[in-house]
């Protein structure tokens, strides 16, 4: 299955390659102990998943030294494989739920990820400023965009300018409605598999 990664991201080092490839199992582990994948995606997980993930990496190549905020994380996605593929980027992955983030810092520690920081908070209760601030379908827009006023780092090292790079499905009509600005990236551009027909990346530039 780890084709599938290297279909879409030739590039990758060996180094690389074998991150991603301990994924599946890694989580199938975790998953019997605290349930951070759903039970009928773990056998699809590089797609649904780590895939996914990286479809982020499509819309947006972190430069090093990049600071990416991603909340809601779960049991550590998109942050995980961002992390792997952007090994000169800093992840702070955030969930509130304690127990997802032993299981991102402990599989962030097995890959030697020295670029991931797994919090265990609220995200309205991160300090911290950032480049970019990811997350996957954690709740609706407005209330997102409420979450992270404030974190942003006012210069920008990247070809888009700093924002948010969410990972949504669906007609998205309503929920951005109050984003004109919102741009939107269609998966399935860049990936065949099904799986990927109505997923998207949702950017908004940091306006403040």
């Amino acid at each position: 299955m780890i084709n599938l990664i290297q279909k879409y991201f030739p590039k990758i080092t060996e180094k690389q390659t074998n991150r991603f490839a301990k994924l599946p199992e890694l989580y199938a582990q975790w998953n019997e102990k605290i349930n951070v994948v759903s039970r009928k995606d773990i056998d699809s997980l590089l797609e649904k998943h780590v895939l996914h993930s990286l479809g982020i990496a499509k819309v947006m190549q972190f430069t090093p030294t990049t600071k990416i905020l991603d909340i809601g994380t779960g049991g550590g996605f998109p942050g995980i494989p961002l992390a792997i593929l952007f090994p000169e980027s800093q992840f702070t992955l955030v969930d509130s739920i304690g127990k997802k983030i032993k299981v991102v810092n402990e599989i962030a520690q097995y890959l030697e990820l020295a670029n991931v920081t797994g919090v265990n908070a609220r995200a309205e209760n991160i300090v911290e400023k950032f480049d970019f601030v990811v997350s996957r379908a954690v709740t609706q827009m407005p209330i997102f965009m409420s979450w992270i006023k404030g974190k942003f780092l006012s210069k920008n090292n990247n070809s888009l300018r700093n924002g948010v790079l969410y990972l949504k499905g669906g007609d998205l009509t309503e929920e951005l409605k109050n984003f004109p600005a919102a741009k939107i990236f269609d998966l399935k551009d860049y990936f065949d598999e099904e799986f990927f027909i109505t997923k998207k990346v949702v950017y908004i530039k940091n306006m403040h």
